[in-house]
């Protein structure tokens, strides 16, 4: 453990008044602060008429910031060049860093560590959580270990060593996984080229079962995240609790699509973990016949800006909330068929880029959980 002397922020943080009189004919450039330790963003451009603040103030690159009412969810941060003389609302609470003692970087990473706004957070007080406020003399009265200048220097220099080979290592899985990605795509278009094309309905006609609701059963439901993003689980629905739902089964290697979101990718393989779950009758499910298609090579190509096209072609509507996908009209969208030896290669092809996937997930995981070790340990001086 350190032994650096104890400050109060009050010590080391001077709250300033750069506040000015709302123009109604002024452009006004906003900033504003994540919530979770995340710092301060460039925010929206506002027209002085479109906005009811009487006043508003300005911050400068350098300054620590905290929003009053979200201090309670970590809204705290050093601000960066980019929202060098940008403005805030009232809400905000601007400080002066007395850089003769603080590192503003120091105490930039120092809030990026959960535990610090968390603490100094939990300070904030009111009956409502989302009116909460954190008031300046309760922020300045809390305290902080806080060693020499240089040695602030010094930490930061390696946090920010380490943060670089963090940055970097996370640019390098990205950079695999956009190779896979574009592999897959120019593989699929290389095999499609000259395909005959079949409508759905003669290649993985639609197949609906439904579901008899017993007043006592219980129904694990399912549903197909949009962009393609595959299978979800939804709380399981009791037969007692239904009344106008029609649900249908679903099982293992069925094509799901979702009728109001298909139009933005909302289509998926059902795996065997999904197998004889159910969906409401918005989700449409089409069973490829055996020797002739995969559900996995068809889930590929209509989430393919070709395949895709046609979908939202199918799914008319006046607004993006009502864009259906009739049935009649999905059996109607034509597909390249393949030979189905070529489905099976590409779908292990399509596996092995999904492993990948897997793998660069679980090292992200792996990346995300190494900035909080590195900023406890510095903070606690043994970086």
């Amino acid at each position: 453990m350190n032994s650096w002397p104890v400050i109060s922020f009050g010590d080391v943080l001077r709250k300033t008044a750069r506040f000015e009189e709302r123009d109604e004919l002024t452009e006004y450039q906003f900033a504003g602060t994540y919530s979770f330790g995340r710092g301060i963003f460039r925010g929206n451009r506002k027209s002085g008429s479109s906005f009811q603040l009487p006043k508003i103030q300005r911050v400068r690159q350098n300054d620590f910031v905290y929003c009053k009412i979200m201090a309670w969810e970590g809204a705290f941060g050093v601000a960066p060049a980019n929202v060098d003389d940008c403005v805030l609302s009232g809400a905000f609470v601007v400080y002066e860093i007395d850089r003769s003692k603080l590192e503003p970087r120091f105490i930039d990473y120092y809030f990026q560590n959960r535990s610090v706004w968390e603490r100094i957070g939990s300070k904030s007080t009111g009956t409502n959580v989302r009116r909460k406020s954190l008031h300046p003399e309760q922020f300045e009265a809390e305290k902080m270990p806080l060693p020499a200048l240089s040695e602030q220097q010094k930490i930061v220099a390696k946090i920010e060593s380490l943060v670089a080979k963090i940055n970097e290592a996370r640019q390098l899985r990205q950079e695999i996984l956009t190779d896979a990605r574009a592999m897959l795509q120019s593989t699929f278009q290389q095999l499609i080229e000259g395909a005959k094309y079949r409508p759905m309905a003669e290649i993985a006609p639609i197949v609906r079962r439904k579901v008899e609701i017993d007043m006592d059963g219980e129904y694990p439901e399912l549903g197909a995240r949009s962009f393609g993003k595959g299978i979800f689980h939804k709380p399981t629905l009791i037969g007692a609790e239904l009344d106008w739902q029609k649900l249908y089964h679903v099982q293992d290697g069925d094509l799901v699509i979702s009728n109001i979101k298909a139009w933005e990718g909302a289509i998926a393989v059902a795996s065997r973990n999904d197998h004889d779950r159910v969906g409401s009758h918005r989700y449409i499910t089409c069973v490829p016949k055996e020797g002739v298609a995969t559900a996995n090579y068809l889930c590929f190509y209509l989430l393919t800006e070709a395949g895709l096209g046609k979908v939202q072609a199918a799914s008319p509507g006046s607004a993006d909330r009502n864009r259906t996908l009739a049935m009649k009209r999905l059996e109607k969208i034509e597909v390249p068929v393949l030979n189905y030896d070529k489905q099976i290669w590409f779908n292990s092809l399509q596996a092995k880029v999904a492993a990948i996937q897997q793998a660069q997930a679980e090292n992200q995981t792996e990346l995300d959980a190494l900035l909080p070790a590195i900023l406890d340990r510095a903070f606690r001086g043994e970086l």
